[in-house]
């Protein structure tokens, strides 16, 4: 494993995220990245789908370097609705494990008054680190 969940032995365990990671390696950033295709276009407003394309995009980018959703130690997340994020755990749940499986990351979650494409509903940005070879 490229990394080590930290979790307080005394806290409530995380849902669906990790409190703290730590890792070692070769580091990789992506920017914020949205819910629009590799043509810079949307296919849907739904929150879900956006979120969708947004995990793919990661996976992507992350392939670039050689990196796997395995490799990922940090998400941040900006929604433009909580309510909306909130209403749709359960198939964000779905869309979540089936593109980034059940790893779960250090994340947070940001609302914010726009994102600079007008459409989006979702912007995420990750790190991954992908272990030394050995």
């Amino acid at each position: 494993m490229s990394h080590e969940i930290l979790h307080p032995k005394t806290w409530a365990a995380a849902r669906g995220y990790a409190n703290g990671v730590a890792a070692q390696g070769r580091m990789v950033f992506t920017g914020g990245l949205i819910g629009w295709n590799a043509e810079q276009q949307f296919t849907s407003d739904d929150f879900v789908d956006q979120v969708a394309q947004a995990l793919r995009s990661i996976v992507e980018v992350l392939a670039c370097a050689g990196a796997k959703p395995e490799h990922l130690v940090r998400l941040t997340w900006y929604v433009t609705d909580k309510q909306e994020y909130l209403a749709n755990l359960k198939g964000l749940g779905a869309v979540y494990k089936e593109i980034i499986g059940r790893h779960y990351p250090a994340m947070a979650l940001v609302q914010v008054v726009a994102l600079v494409e007008d459409r989006a509903k979702v912007e995420i940005e990750a790190t991954a680190v992908i272990p030394e070879a050995k």
